[in-house]
């Protein structure tokens, strides 16, 4: 997955052979953020734009511009899969959370 990032804002991109053009989406909010350009030049400006122009309308509304994630994380998993992974955790000298955390982490980045 190709993607761009600005002021903790991540976009998905793709390209768009019919129309022979960038096409970006914001990643991780309720509020459909989209964006294109001709070449990479002009996608990075137009997210930019993007997201300014997001920050700026909340801005105006007085509203609490929402982020891609907060940090928590609540998961329903089988209690099989809670013990298991709870196992490992301590195993490895770790809370759940941060033995979760790094497992995450090392999920995404590979």
């Amino acid at each position: 997955m190709n993607t761009m990032s600005y002021k903790g804002y991540t976009a998905r991109i793709e390209y768009d052979e019919r129309d022979n053009i960038f096409v970006g989406r914001v990643l991780g909010l309720r509020s459909i953020i989209s964006f294109h350009g001709e070449n990479v030049a002009q996608l990075r400006h137009e997210f930019e734009l993007a997201v300014d122009d997001f920050l700026n309308d909340c801005s105006a509304q007085g509203i609490k511009p929402e982020k891609p994630a907060s940090g928590k994380l609540m998961l329903r998993v089988p209690p099989e899969v809670h013990g298991a992974a709870l196992i490992a955790a301590q195993a490895s000298g770790k809370s759940l959370n941060q033995w979760a955390t790094d497992v995450l982490e090392s999920a995404t980045h590979s």
